[in-house]
C-alpha cells in the first residue's frame, strides 16, 4: 500500500492541532487588506479581522494561492516519499482554488488527484479529516469512496447578521435583489453542491438562532459537528451547550477563516455537520 499525502487549503478551517495530528498539509489562501497581501493566518488574527472589518475603508478581498505554490508542495511531498497525493479543496463554483491546484497537478500525472469538495469551511474540512484518518491504513480506492460518502452526508448551514458582505462580494446572484428590504433581516443560507442557497430569513437575531438550532436538531444523530462563527463565540458556545442536541464525540467551535468571513461579515453563526 502506497504512502498517501492529504493536502487541502485554508478554507477547510481544520483546527491546527488536528492538521498536525493527522499530518494534513494546508496551503494558505491570500487575504488582501488595504492593498497588503497576507497569507491566511499571518499578520492579523481572526478576532482582529472581524473586529476591524466594519470600519475598513476598502472592502478586503481574497485570492487563491498560485498554482506554483501547489506545484512546489506536490513536488516536495513526492520527493519525501509519498507515492500518491489527494488534494481536496473548496467548492470550485465559489473559488478558484480547485483550478489552481488542478493546473499544478497536471505536471505529476496520476500521482496527484485533485478533488472538488463542493463545500467550504468544515464541510470541506471533514472530508479532508476523514481522508487523512483513512490514509494510514486504507488503499486509495477506499479513501476516494470514503470522501464521496462523507460529502453526501455533510450539511453546512449558517445565519448571517447582514447580507451586505455577501452582496459586496458579488459571488451570490440572489443577494443583489431587494437590497433595502434584505438589509433589515437575518438570512439563513445553506451550501449545496457548491452553491449558496437561501433558506429564508428571520426579522430578529434571536429568531434566526432558534431557526438555526431547529435545522441542526432536525438532522438527528451526528458523526461530526463544528459550530462555526465569525466573532460570535458566546452564542456559538451556547448552541454547543443546548441540552436538546444529540452531540457526536468531540464537537468543536471555529471562528471561521477571514478568507470566508470577508464574504460573510462579522457575527455570522452556523454549523457544519456530518449526519450518521
Amino acid at each position: 500500500m502506497g504512502h498517501i499525502a492529504i493536502v487541502t487549503d485554508s478554507t477547510a478551517d481544520i483546527p491546527e492541532e488536528l492538521t498536525e495530528r493527522h499530518n494534513i498539509h494546508v496551503v494558505p489562501n491570500i487575504l488582501v487588506i488595504d492593498g497588503r497581501s497576507l497569507e491566511d493566518g499571518k499578520g492579523i488574527t481572526r478576532q482582529e479581522f472581524y473586529t476591524s472589518l466594519p470600519g475598513m475603508k476598502a472592502f478586503p478581498t481574497t485570492a487563491t494561492a498560485s498554482s506554483g505554490t501547489y506545484q512546489q508542495l506536490y513536488q516536495r511531498l513526492l520527493q519525501e516519499g509519498f507515492s500518491q497525493i489527494l488534494s481536496i479543496h473548496a467548492a470550485s463554483l465559489l473559488s478558484g482554488i480547485f483550478n489552481a491546484a488542478s493546473l499544478a497537478a497536471q505536471a505529476f500525472g496520476q500521482c496527484v488527484r485533485v478533488i472538488d469538495s463542493h463545500y467550504v469551511t468544515l464541510g470541506l474540512g471533514f472530508q479532508a479529516l476523514a481522508a487523512a484518518e483513512a490514509a494510514l491504513h486504507e488503499p486509495l480506492e477506499n479513501i476516494l469512496a470514503l470522501i464521496e460518502d462523507v460529502r453526501q452526508r455533510v450539511r453546512v448551514i449558517a445565519m448571517l447578521d447582514t447580507l451586505e458582505y455577501v452582496r459586496r462580494s458579488g459571488r451570490v446572484s440572489w443577494a443583489k435583489a431587494h437590497l433595502g428590504e434584505l438589509l433589515q433581516i437575518k438570512p439563513l443560507v445553506e451550501i449545496r453542491s457548491g452553491q449558496v442557497v437561501r433558506l429564508g430569513e428571520e426579522r430578529t437575531r434571536r429568531k434566526g438562532i432558534e431557526r438555526l438550532l431547529r435545522h441542526l436538531r432536525d438532522l438527528g444523530k451526528l458523526e461530526r459537528l463544528a459550530i462555526l462563527h465569525t466573532n460570535a463565540e458566546d452564542e456559538a458556545q451556547r448552541i454547543l451547550d443546548d441540552p436538546r442536541l444529540d452531540l457526536p464525540v468531540k464537537p468543536f467551535c471555529v471562528n471561521v477563516t477571514p478568507i470566508i468571513g470577508a464574504h460573510v461579515g462579522p457575527n455570522g453563526l452556523g454549523f457544519a455537520a456530518v449526519v450518521r
